[in-house]
C-alpha cells in the first residue's frame, strides 16, 4: 500500500478500496502516514467526497485502528450521541433512565467544543468524580450501575484522534464524510447494539439549517446501520437552550432537578423522546411512545436517580450525591441578574453567542490547556416566546469576578432579542430518521 496512490485516487474523484482505507487508517494510528499525507487525504475527501460504501469502509477502518469493546450483559447495550448544542445535558439524565429500563449504557463522551458544552466537563463538576477510567473500571461501573459516562481512552479509534487534529488545522472539519466517520468510529468501538443520534439544528447548533441537519442525520444513520449497529436519529431544535442553565455545575443542577422530580420542561421531553426511540428499537418497549412513557416513569419513580447516584459513587463522587446534591456543587462568587431593557416577547436567542459568553466566563476552553471553572455560567434563562416586562431578569450570571460578569451582561443583551409580537416557536423535535 502507498499513501500517495490513495491520495491520487481521491484527487481523481475515485473512491479508495476497503483495503486501502484500512491501511491508511492504521497508518494514521501508527505513524506510517505523515501529517502532510493525512492533510492531503482530508482535503481530498472534503473536496471530492466519498460514496456510501467508502464512507462505511473508512468508519470501520478508523474503528478498527485501536481497541474495540465487547460486553456480556443481560440486556441490550445502547448509547446516544448529540451533535452539540447549548444547555444540552440530556446524556446525564438519559443514561441512568435507560439503565433503569433494563439497558446498559457505556457512554463515551467528549469535552466542550467551540460554543457547545461538554458532557465530561459537566460530570467533573461533581466533586471527586473521575471520567478517565481504565477499561476494567469502565466495565465494572456499567455492570453495577447500568451506565457510565467516561472519556475515550487513547486506545479507542486512534486514527480518528490523529485525523481530527489534522482536520482542525486544515479547514476540513466540515466534511460530511469525515464528521460521520469521526463520530461513529468511536461509538462503534464501544461495542454498541443500538444507537440514537440527536442531531441539533438552529442558532445554538453547528448545523444552522434543516437541510444541513437532515443531510448529516441521513449520513450517520445510513453509515451506522450498514456498519452493523441499529441506529436512528432525531433532529431536535436548538434555537433556544434546552435546559434553563448554561454552565457545568449549573447544568448538573438542572439534571438533578429533573431526576428528582422537581422540574421537567424540554430537557425531560427530549430525554423521553430519545429514550423512547432506543427502547423501541432494542425491543424493550412496544413502540416509540411506549418507550418514552417508560423513560418518564423511570424518572418519576426515582429509579433513574438511584442509578445515577450509584454511577457517581462508583466513579469517585460523593456517595450521597443524589440526596444532597445542592451541598456538593460549586457556586460562583458573583451572581447578578440581567434585566430586560424593555417590555416584549423573546423573539430570538443567539445560542452560539450565549455559549461563547459562558466560555469567556471560564466555563469552557479557548485553548486546550485552559482550566475550566465549573461554577460559572447562566441560570434561569428565559425561553423563546416568553413575554417579559422591563426590569424582569432575562437570566442570572454566575461569574468569578465582577468585571467578567459585566462583560457577560453585554453579550447577553446582544444575544437575546425582544420584540412586540410573539414569535412562532419551533417544535422541540423536528423529525425522526431511520
Amino acid at each position: 500500500m502507498d499513501a500517495r496512490a490513495i491520495i491520487a485516487h481521491l484527487r481523481r474523484g475515485e473512491d479508495p478500496s476497503r483495503e486501502e482505507l484500512a491501511w491508511f487508517a492504521q497508518g494514521l494510528a501508527d505513524g506510517r502516514v505523515s501529517d502532510a499525507q493525512a492533510g492531503a487525504f482530508a482535503m481530498g475527501v472534503c473536496l471530492r467526497g466519498l460514496g456510501e460504501e467508502a464512507r462505511v469502509a473508512l468508519t470501520l477502518a478508523m474503528r478498527d485502528s485501536g481497541d474495540t469493546m465487547s460486553w456480556s450483559c443481560d440486556g441490550p447495550v445502547l448509547d446516544k450521541h448529540s451533535t452539540g448544542g447549548v444547555g444540552d445535558c440530556v446524556s446525564i439524565v438519559l443514561a441512568p433512565a435507560l439503565a433503569a429500563c433494563g439497558a446498559y449504557v457505556p457512554m463515551i463522551s467528549g469535552r466542550g467544543l467551540g460554543h457547545t458544552g461538554g458532557t465530561l466537563d459537566k460530570m467533573e463538576a461533581i466533586p471527586g468524580l473521575r471520567t478517565s477510567v481504565s477499561e476494567a473500571e469502565f466495565k465494572t461501573v456499567v455492570h453495577e450501575a447500568g451506565c457510565a459516562i467516561v472519556s475515550a481512552s487513547g486506545e479507542i479509534a486512534p486514527a480518528d484522534k490523529r485525523l481530527y487534529a489534522i482536520r482542525d488545522v486544515t479547514a476540513t472539519v466540515e466534511s460530511l464524510d469525515l464528521i460521520t466517520a469521526s463520530i461513529l468510529s468511536k461509538k462503534l468501538a464501544a461495542g454498541l447494539e443500538g444507537l440514537v443520534l440527536d442531531v441539533k439544528v438552529g442558532t445554538g447548533a453547528f448545523m444552522k439549517s434543516a437541510d444541513e441537519a437532515r443531510a448529516l442525520a441521513q449520513s450517520l444513520v445510513g453509515t451506522a446501520n450498514l456498519a452493523g449497529c441499529p441506529t436512528s436519529a432525531v433532529i431536535s431544535d436548538m434555537n433556544r437552550p434546552l435546559a434553563p442553565s448554561l454552565g457545568n455545575a449549573l447544568e448538573i443542577a438542572d439534571c438533578m432537578g429533573v431526576l428528582t422530580g422537581e422540574t421537567g420542561g424540554p430537557l425531560l421531553d427530549l430525554t423521553a423522546a430519545l429514550g423512547g426511540v432506543l427502547l423501541a428499537n432494542a425491543g424493550l418497549a412496544g413502540g416509540v411512545d411506549a418507550g418514552a412513557d417508560a423513560i418518564g416513569k423511570a424518572i418519576a419513580d426515582g429509579r433513574a436517580a438511584e442509578r445515577f447516584g450509584r454511577m457517581v459513587a462508583l466513579m469517585g463522587g460523593p456517595v450521597q450525591f443524589v440526596e444532597n446534591w445542592r451541598r456538593f456543587l460549586p457556586e460562583a462568587t458573583v451572581i447578578r441578574e440581567v434585566a430586560a431593557p424593555e417590555i416584549g416577547f423573546v423573539t430570538a436567542m443567539d445560542g452560539e453567542a450565549l455559549g461563547l459568553a459562558v466560555v469567556e466566563l471560564g466555563g469552557g476552553r479557548q485553548v486546550e490547556s485552559d482550566v475550566v471553572d465549573p461554577s460559572v455560567g447562566f441560570s434561569d434563562v428565559v425561553t423563546l416566546g416568553q413575554k417579559v416586562v422591563k426590569g424582569q431578569p432575562l437570566l442570572r450570571i454566575h461569574a468569578a469576578r465582577e468585571e467578567a460578569a459585566r462583560k457577560a451582561e453585554q453579550a447577553v443583551l446582544a444575544a437575546i432579542t425582544l420584540g412586540q409580537e410573539a414569535p412562532v416557536v419551533p417544535p422541540l423535535v423536528h423529525e425522526r430518521i431511520g
